[in-house]
């Protein structure tokens, strides 16, 4: 296997790792927001407490989706450059 190869092999699992870690991520707002459901009742507010706490959850994970994402494409530029230099 060349470096260029395993790099990109590299880069893939690395991804695909982030990947797993933005669905698991989704999936425990998911388990979340189900809580919040069976504590609160639905009262229709606009904004009440319930509609607040899953507001938060939804803006939390777009956060870390969002550094799991920005941390992908560094280590993608990163393994690139390495890579660059090794030609």
């Amino acid at each position: 296997m060349t470096g260029t190869e395993a790099g990109a092999t590299g880069a893939d699992q690395i991804i695909e790792s982030l990947g797993d870690a933005g669905r698991s991520a989704l999936e425990s707002v998911r388990h979340f927001i189900d809580t919040v459901n069976g504590a609160f009742p639905d009262v229709r507010a606009d904004k009440g407490p319930r509609q607040r706490i899953i507001d938060s959850a939804f803006k939390m994970t777009e956060q870390l989706v969002g550094v799991s994402t920005n941390l992908a494409e560094k280590l993608v530029k990163a393994s690139q450059d390495a890579l660059g230099e090794e030609k």
